[in-house]
């Protein structure tokens, strides 16, 4: 048995100025990943539109509202509601109220290796690029052709 408390969790947004804790290390998941989001207004849960091919996620809200939007539409999400992507289902989400939203952020399996934004690749056409993190951000490579930007 694994137990931590929030609190004690350093905030760590991969170079982002909001609160989210990850919380898998501290619990030591093996097929898990566990994020906690504090979201100030206008903030977000990620850099923009993605999706994970390789990973299902599961948002639960415990306190506010948060809108996500996708490929479909966008659609609200209140305390003690949840919302599930499957893989490869594109979206991205952000605290669009005028009051905090608190959520967590359940993925499986844990370690997501496949990341892709949808933009079009500029040497094949292929519909979306995989992001490839760096020292320095995302590089982003095509699945197809193997075009890097």
């Amino acid at each position: 048995m694994e137990k931590v408390s929030i609190d004690d969790v350093e905030p760590g947004a991969f170079g982002r100025d909001i609160d989210v804790r990850g919380l898998s290390d501290p619990l030591a998941t093996s097929d898990l990943s566990i994020n906690y989001f504090r979201l100030e207004p206008g903030e977000r849960f990620s850099n923009g539109m993605h999706t994970h091919m390789d990973q299902e996620e599961v948002f639960l809200i415990a306190e506010g509202e948060a809108t996500f939007e996708t490929r479909d539409g966008e659609v609200t999400v209140g305390a003690g509601d949840a919302i599930r992507f499957a893989p490869g289902e594109f979206q991205t989400g952000a605290n669009t109220s005028d009051g905090e939203v608190v959520a967590y952020a359940l993925g499986a399996p844990r370690d997501s290796k496949d990341v892709r934004v949808p933009q079009e690749c500029p040497e094949c056409g292929h519909d979306d690029m995989r992001a490839i993190p760096g020292d320095d951000g995302f590089t982003l490579v095509c699945p197809e052709c193997g075009a890097e930007l």
